[in-house]
């Protein structure tokens, strides 16, 4: 098992999610990403990267916490955060797809580096949001520097979000579009036998767990999966989760309420398909190669990297790299892509695409 840790110092301070003289919310709500309990005191903490402490300290300076809110509203949340930055989406061209498999219609958009007209491999994309928030609209410049610096295509996957789908819907809809991109990938002009999983948060949850069930069931074979900081645990008990609960954009309460959500069953939410650290050792033997990545100062930090050490144990060819002084999802908030951190790990998750793809 590989394992690296990175440090990223930053000059990037002006993170504009709207006019940085403005004392209202940068996201268009009075909204905040918070939890109740002590308040931990991110403005002097030297383990949070500086750029990213400029934007915390606009995110936290007051508003309802994201859980209080209706779910459209806390929808607009993301949605209003990532409008509000002028990002960068150039080079790509997009496809709309709508396809059926296992009796599901699932809505795709494959998007491919500009100009390209070769039948390319391909990596899904299962976007982030704990399985709330989050579109393609939100994901599309994380998306776009994925597809344009590996130069391979992306399959974003529409799946039914929660609380209006309740698990394994989505999962089923991910694994529906599996299936038929492996079976059907002329008709998009990928190759459909060298396809990769790529997912944030949620979604990188949602990856590992359709690697793991097409192993599970003999579906169609994955050449690698890319988990950006995973969900991988829904017990909240981690060394992370204490630490970081409060004051660094993904809260421990806000998780909670996403995981409820999505399923408040327990037997699920124990079951490997969800909690990937449950997965027994002989199920998770012989899962393609892995790639994940985690953020120092994120609640889900300990959970994914036990996930990758469980992968090693089970003799899978697995690399893990921690982000020093970057927080949850700082790879998809476009608020952060120019800092340094940002760009390295969409650099070293293309490398490992690229890899295993070639």
């Amino acid at each position: 098992m590989k394992t690296t840790t990175l440090i990223k110092a930053t000059s990037f301070l002006c993170l504009v999610l709207v006019s940085c003289n403005k004392k209202e919310s940068p996201f268009g709500l009075k909204a905040k990403i918070s939890t109740t309990g002590e308040v931990a005191d991110y403005a002097t903490d030297p383990n949070i990267d500086k750029g990213t402490k400029e934007f915390l300290k606009v995110l936290n300076s007051g508003g309802t916490p994201l859980e209080k809110l209706p779910v459209a509203d806390a929808r607009k949340v993301l949605e209003g955060a990532q409008a509000g930055v002028n990002a960068d989406v150039s080079g790509i061209d997009e496809q709309n797809k709508t396809i059926e498999s296992d009796g599901l219609k699932v809505n795709l958009t494959i998007v491919r580096p500009a100009g390209e007209t070769r039948k390319i491999p391909a990596f899904l994309f299962i976007h982030g949001g704990g399985w709330v928030l989050g579109d393609y609209p939100t994901h599309k410049r994380l998306i776009r520097d994925l597809v344009v610096e590996s130069g391979y295509a992306a399959i974003y996957v529409d799946y039914s979000r929660s609380p209006e789908a309740k698990y394994p819907k989505a999962l089923n809809e991910i694994y529906a579009a599996l299936k038929w991109v492996a079976a059907n990938g002329d008709e998009i002009n990928v190759d459909g036998t060298r396809i990769s999983m790529v997912g944030n948060s949620a979604g990188g949850n949602m990856a590992a767990a359709t690697t793991q069930r097409a192993k599970d069931e003999n579906g169609p074979k994955i050449t690698s999966q890319v988990l950006l900081w995973p969900v991988a645990d829904a017990s909240f008990d981690s060394e992370s989760y204490e630490k970081f609960a409060t004051d660094r954009f993904l809260t421990a309460s806000v998780m909670k309420w996403m995981f409820d959500q999505y399923t408040t069953d327990p037997k699920a939410r124990s079951g490997k398909y969800i909690s990937l650290v449950n997965t027994p050792q002989q199920d998770l033997t012989g899962l393609p190669p892995t790639f994940i990545q985690t953020a120092e100062n994120d609640i889900l930090r300990d959970e994914g990297e036990e996930y990758g050490r469980k992968l090693d144990a089970a003799g899978v060819n697995v690399t893990i790299t921690r982000y020093q002084g970057m927080i949850h999802d700082f790879g998809l908030l476009n608020a952060l892509a120019k800092l340094p951190g940002t760009r390295s790990h969409i650099t070293h998750a293309a490398s490992e695409l690229k890899k295993h793809l070639k």
